[in-house]
């Protein structure tokens, strides 16, 4: 970078979309994000800053990667056509990760993804949580290498409920642990703008805070284990409400990244799950396993939902 600066020089990469929250996107993303102006038209995006000028063809996060005018539209190229693009998907070899990133530029996803791109982005609402308004908070702790992720949730009504945007608070991954007083600031920003009425949590590594949040914010506690009948019911009450089009969130970064991380896993009871698409915590792949959030969020919006009095929910912890 310092001799292109010197020389007055440029560089033109070119590239196909890369793996999810791989480095590579998050760049892609950065540059977005960062460009101070934009142009879109169709699946064609222009975005420039000071420094940087995307020009980006995509089939839209939210687009239909089956529909072959819409992806011949991300593909400009004369040569490329309905005929020669459907020719292509159909190619025994073609998995749907390599159409998705190499023919339709979109990051590519685990095959067992639990939750599609459609169906996240889809349930995306402008809508905020009001200031003011007394919430739910989904709580998931981890103290070393994975994050604590807090996320608020606002069932308005039964066919209207809101997932806020989280705070992920990530440990230093150096050997020490997240400081217990940063998790406490945290609870206590969330409250000051939206009263924290009730905590659902997996108290086992958390009792001294479960107090704490009694104890100060006033909040109830109510435990929910993670064993698999308890994350099965909360897979099943979150994607019905997914599918129903009931669950909505507004868009935030941190939420999507951990919900796109996530992969469906069978139990041996033959129910379904939220997993963590890797196990290995080396390097970047701890980045890619993080799904924290949306434990948290799978969590809180089911025993929220629950027909049954919330009291069966209750930990006899103390």
């Amino acid at each position: 970078m310092g001799k292109i600066l010197k020389r007055r020089g440029q560089v033109v990469i070119i590239s196909t979309a890369g793996e999810f929250a791989s480095e590579f996107e998050a760049v892609r993303e950065k540059i977005r994000q960062a460009a101070t102006q934009t142009e879109r038209q169709g699946c064609f995006l222009r975005a420039t800053s000071a420094t940087t000028c995307l020009h980006e063809w995509a089939v839209p996060e939210d687009g239909d990667v089956d529909d072959l005018e819409l992806v011949k539209a991300a593909n400009p190229f004369s040569r490329v056509t309905v005929e020669s693009l459907a020719s292509k998907r159909e190619d025994p070899i073609m998995t749907a990760e390599h159409w998705a990133r190499l023919t339709c530029n979109l990051p590519s996803r685990a095959r067992g993804a639990a939750i599609t791109e459609a169906e996240w982005y889809g349930a995306r609402t402008a809508e905020q949580i009001p200031p003011g308004i007394p919430i739910w908070i989904g709580l998931d702790v981890a103290w070393k290498h994975d994050t604590t992720a807090m996320v608020p949730f606002w069932p308005r009504d039964d066919h209207f409920r809101l997932l806020g945007a989280p705070t992920i608070l990530i440990p230093p991954r150096d050997g020490n642990s997240l400081d217990p007083n940063q998790v406490e600031r945290a609870l206590i920003a969330i409250h000051q703008r939206n009263p924290i009425h009730t905590v659902v949590m997996d108290i086992s590594k958390a009792e001294q805070l479960g107090s704490w949040i009694e104890t100060t914010l006033g909040a109830k506690v109510i435990e929910r284990g993670t064993t698999n009948k308890d994350a099965a019911f909360d897979y099943e009450r979150f994607m019905e409400a997914l599918r129903m089009g009931w669950l909505k969130h507004t868009g935030d970064q941190g939420l999507t990244s951990h919900v796109l991380n996530a992969i469906a896993r069978i139990t041996p009871e033959g129910k379904t799950r939220f997993e963590r698409p890797v196990q290995s915590r080396w390097g970047h792949l701890q980045d890619l396993r993080v799904i924290d959030a949306l434990t948290a969020a799978a969590m809180v919006h089911s025993v929220a939902t629950a027909s049954e009095p919330i009291q069966e929910f209750a930990a006899a912890w103390r």
